[in-house]
């Protein structure tokens, strides 16, 4: 239950709602109780089960004392003002009763709504930060559709089997404890009964709530893998239908929609039986009552009005208990969903900033990797390094090529500056200073990337390239699109820069997403510029244009482009090539060719490809 535990806890920011909720939530028990006792003095009044005392008896504070006294002056406040008057006295204390009743219960929900809401939004809201803030490396071993499961099913998991039983977690509790305690003062030998068949109770509905949270963990799993189908199928809908394999994917979906079927299934019953079970054993001991209590009557050791009373009473704590039970099973079916949500929120934040970090205010000299090796973290926690030992140096204002097979490192390395991860071995210095020791927000507002796969949100083309900046003329948008060479498709389509570019940029082709993304990058206008492969997807009409933008956009900026199209590369102030996570050669285009070593190869490799 620790994950229930946690959910509760952000209960704290919710002080008065909470003190509000239970004060009503007291006052409508206390209501609907005495609403019962005054059905008692009704029965007197019409049956005449027990004669009055002849003296007023003194008051006292145990069953007996009280109900003399009561009926003492019930009977003498009936021969004061008549048989009629009496009833409609306790009538109309019973409407006001069941009135203050209804009140207090709606005003207990009331204050219960802000609760359950503002708990959702802040667990919604701390997921959602925990995701941008987490690495990249932690989303490379999950699958997207289980992390959209958890931030939606599962949270609606907590929504309904969590959050919703606040208020029976309040109310019934108190329910069961006032009525339990009138019920002691009534008669605690009668209580007793109850008290013989609660053990075995909450050893069955246990029983049932361990197997429930098991099955629902499994299921969310399910959930997830199911979500993780339908996500694949979406984003790669063309290759289905390419390859005709429609039904294989169905075939595919619907094995893992019938397994979570299954087993919600089971999670459903075993929800289900905790509360006929509760119900079951309270009517045997409601049972055991009415026989005991009938026999005591009989013997006059309880007055008929009283036991009657009693039996009202516990009839009444029937339902609160069922709820408990239901509340129960609830919760260790949320427990399984809740903890699923904390495996993210607990997540190791590997990219971490140190206390009081250095603020990145320009960049006057170099960047330099000092001895850098870097290796993925894998379960088995073997360490293959796709970077090995590498140095370099980028002086300010040099356009950087980097090339290499597939698989290189080539792509790391330039990951490994804004952060995105962090070297395994050795540091990174931007002006002498190791970029760990930086503030990360202000080391990335220096560092522009615009990458192969561009990404575009369902936006307008305007709040693309603006991309959370605020309050930027149309006149800056404008001119960043044009260094992007952007501006001029961007004003021939029907609404310009306001014009929505779809899931994903959908409505635009490859070339214009990635000159929208350039744009992007230049409104900021970064000095540091990485180009990881920006025009390899790239038709070779498309690429020109992108290229042209990107020859505008490294102007005076200290460039490192991951090149694929080694052409486009040719005027780099340096290029390294690597093989295997090393350095094997650096220099000037003519340099490299006279070496005659891997960059000559892959040169001659693209131009025969081309012939």
């Amino acid at each position: 239950m620790k994950p229930i535990l946690r959910v509760f806890g952000y209960l704290r920011y919710y002080p008065k709602e909470i003190a509000l909720n239970i004060v009503f939530n007291l006052l409508s028990v206390l209501f609907n109780l005495l609403s019962f006792v005054l059905i008692v003095p009704v029965i007197e009044l019409f049956f005449g089960m027990t004669e009055p005392p002849a003296v007023e008896p003194a008051f006292g504070f145990n069953q007996g004392a009280l109900t003399d006294w009561a009926m003492y002056h019930l009977y003498q406040y009936k021969e004061s003002v008549g048989l009629w008057t009496c009833l409609f006295t306790f009538a109309g204390g019973y409407l006001v009763c069941v009135l203050l009743y209804d009140l207090t219960r709606y005003l207990g929900l009331y204050f219960l709504s802000p609760i359950r809401n503002g708990v959702l939004r802040r667990l919604r809201d701390d997921i959602y930060h925990k995701i941008t803030v987490l690495p990249i490396s932690f989303f490379s071993g999950k699958r997207r559709g289980d992390l959209i499961s958890r931030m939606s099913a599962d949270l609606a998991d907590i929504e309904w089997s969590v959050v919703s039983t606040l208020q029976s977690l309040v109310k019934d509790p108190i329910n069961v404890i006032v009525f339990a305690a009138a019920l002691i003062f009534i008669s605690p030998w009668l209580f007793l009964l109850f008290l013989v068949i609660l053990p075995p109770a909450v050893f069955l509905i246990g029983k049932i709530g361990k197997s429930l949270k098991r099955n629902s963990i499994k299921g969310q799993e399910k959930l997830g893998e199911m979500m993780s189908t339908y996500k694949e199928t979406l984003d790669n809908l063309e290759v289905v239908k390419a390859y005709r394999r429609e039904q294989y994917r169905h075939e595919q979906f619907e094995s893992v929609n019938s397994n979570y079927s299954r087993r919600m299934m089971r999670v459903a019953r075993r929800k289900e039986a905790g509360s006929p079970l509760s119900e079951v054993l309270g009517t045997i001991g409601l049972g055991l009552i009415l026989v005991l209590g009938g026999n005591a009557v009989l013997g006059g050791d309880i007055q008929a009005s009283v036991f009657i009373l009693f039996v009202i009473i516990f009839a009444r704590l029937i339902p609160p208990v069922q709820a408990i039970v239901k509340a129960y099973s609830s919760l260790q079916k949320g427990s399984a969903s809740a903890l699923r949500i904390f495996e993210i929120l607990d997540a190791d934040e590997r990219i971490t900033e140190m206390p009081n970090a250095v603020v990145m205010t320009a960049f006057e000299n170099s960047i330099e990797y000092r001895d850098v090796s870097f290796a993925y973290d894998n379960e088995k926690n073997d360490k293959t390094y796709v970077l090995d030992h590498v140095d370099l140096v980028i002086p300010k204002g040099k356009k950087v090529a980097v090339v290499g097979r597939s698989g290189a490192g080539k792509t790391t390395l330039a990951d490994l500056l804004p952060r995105f991860y962090d070297p395994t071995e050795g540091e990174i210095c931007i002006d002498g200073t190791p970029i760990k020791t930086m503030n990360i927000n202000s080391l990335r507002r220096n560092i522009g990337v615009v990458s192969q796969n561009c990404i575009l949100f369902n936006d307008t083309i305007a709040n693309n390239i603006t991309f959370g900046l605020k309050d930027v003329s149309i006149e800056r948008i404008r001119e960043a699109a044009r260094i992007a060479n952007a501006d001029e498709f961007i004003m021939q389509m029907p609404q310009g820069y306001e014009t929505p570019v779809g899931d994903h940029g959908s409505a635009l082709s490859g070339g214009q997403r990635q000159r929208i993304s350039i744009a992007r990058a230049v409104l900021r206008n970064p000095p540091i510029l990485i180009l990881d492969e920006a025009t390899s997807a790239l038709d070779n009409e498309s690429q020109q244009a992108v290229q042209k933008a990107l020859d505008g956009v490294m102007q005076n900026r200290t460039s490192i482009v991951i090149a694929h199209r080694l052409s486009t590369i040719e005027n780099a102030d340096i290029i390294i090539v690597m093989d295997h996570g090393k350095i094997v050669e650096k220099g000037t285009h003519s340099e490299l060719l006279a070496i005659g070593g891997t960059y000559k190869s892959l040169v001659e490799l693209q131009n025969v490809s081309k012939k």
